[in-house]
């Protein structure tokens, strides 16, 4: 919006979105997709998403693996930004696992609560759901890290692919962090924070507001001025409220869990080296056999560029590893409003190429009175279209990655400029 001086349209537009907002307290459609309770626990609830009447669903299913502390509507932030709506749309059989509110009582789980009962008995309820079918886990954010640990710790499980968005593995390149740790480490696990969490059972949900909120201040010393200059973007107004909502709802990080975030991720910075101690073994990344797609977010914060990057060298098992810079922070990366061009297309072509044989990619439903308006149109079509495109060619369980002189494929890391969305630093990785 121009504010020296204001278009005439775009006074109309910004006078339609306050009003509106005065009126409806509100632009964003914040209702949920509709989903249904398929499996629970202690801090566990798998849900699958309903799809409309007209939409069939087909294919293999993809389990959405939230992130401790962050609510489950990151993956269905608004309607127009949420991946579930989009999955759903296309006819895959979309699940979710979330774990509820974390009270103290309990306090005492730890990282083994995830890695050994709630992700491989969610990944299980959903194959058996679908039919038996391998399933394509996406996590963001820490949700990736317990993703990784699972599918390292347990290789058998039914995964097809598994996706890991804005999962930092080392630390160190964290801009937030690295300059505290060398003063965490003077404490020698006796500081304030340490006893703290201890006395409190965890971390409380207004402290880990407070945290995400930390993590964007720039955005947030800045948003007045946003607002002002995007009054006549309802889009854009939307989104902020979406985020709003989506920080205003955070929730508590378990005593124990934490300490083990606390001191070996922030402090140890163990995943860097690729292995982490948990319970009575150690967990290596390079033990996954499944696909790995990689995303970092362009300006995250959180997780930045440099501290995700290093986890392809980690992943040394896996069938094929393929790493994407997007645009976006630590959320706009999964569900901005950029990300629907960038972030979700690619996660399009990565379930499809990596589901099953027999499993065609999902395409809505027709409606009949569709079918029969373009009864005759549609064998041309389908006719244009294999000639413009040629079969995919389907990657199986058997297929061996390159070696390492090999001239990159088409579809190797960094191979294709025109899935980089403008990050040199993306593309530099194929050369």
């Amino acid at each position: 919006m121009d504010l020296f001086p204001p278009k005439p349209d775009q006074l109309v537009a910004a006078a339609g979105n306050v009003a509106h907002k005065v009126l409806y307290g509100g632009l964003a459609d914040l209702r949920p997709m509709p989903r249904t309770l398929i499996d629970d626990g202690e801090l566990r609830e798998v849900y699958h998403y309903r799809p409309a009447a007209t939409v069939h669903e087909s294919g293999d299913p993809v389990l959405l693996v939230t992130p401790l502390a962050a609510p489950a509507i990151c993956y269905d932030l608004r309607r127009g930004c949420s991946l579930v709506e989009h999955f759903v749309s296309l006819g895959r059989r979309t699940y979710l696992v979330e774990y509820g509110q974390v009270s103290f009582r309990n306090r005492n789980l730890g990282m083994e609560h995830w890695v050994d009962e709630v992700l491989p008995q969610a990944i299980r309820e959903v194959s058996a759901h679908a039919g038996g079918r391998p399933v394509h886990v996406v996590g963001w954010s820490l949700g990736g890290i317990f993703a990784m640990l699972t599918a390292a710790d347990q290789p058998e499980l039914p995964i097809a692919s598994l996706t890991v968005v804005g999962s930092p593995v080392d630390v160190k390149k964290v801009p937030l962090v690295a300059p505290m740790r060398p003063l965490l480490n003077l404490t020698d696990g006796r500081g304030l924070l340490t006893r703290s969490y201890r006395a409190l059972g965890g971390i409380p949900q207004p402290l880990v507001n407070w945290a995400f909120t930390a993590a964007s201040v720039q955005k947030v010393v800045t948003k007045p001025v946003a607002v002002v200059t995007h009054l006549d973007d309802t889009d854009y107004l939307a989104q902020l409220e979406a985020v709003d909502r989506f920080t205003a709802n955070m929730i508590a990080y378990p005593g124990r869990t934490f300490g083990q975030l606390y001191h070996r991720f922030v402090k140890g910075n163990s995943l860097a080296a690729g292995a982490m101690e948990l319970g009575d073994r150690t967990i290596e990344l390079s033990a996954i056999t499944a696909p790995v797609l990689v995303f970092a977010g362009a300006t995250d914060g959180i997780a930045p560029v440099a501290a995700v990057r290093p986890v392809l060298d980690l992943l040394k098992g896996a069938r094929e590893v393929r790493f994407e810079i997007v645009p976006g922070g630590h959320l706009g990366m999964l569900t901005g409003r950029a990300a629907r061009g960038s972030t979700w297309r690619v996660l399009d072509e990565w379930i499809e190429q990596w589901s099953s044989d027999d499993a065609p990619a999902p395409t809505p439903r027709r409606t009949k009175k569709a079918k029969t308006k373009k009864k005759d149109a549609a064998p041309k079509a389908a006719g244009q279209k294999a000639a413009k495109k040629p079969p995919a060619v389907r990657k199986t369980t058997t297929h061996k990655a390159p070696a390492k002189d090999a001239t990159p494929a088409s579809d190797a890391i960094g191979a294709n400029p025109t899935r980089r969305y403008g990050s040199a630093g993306s593309r530099s990785l194929g050369t």
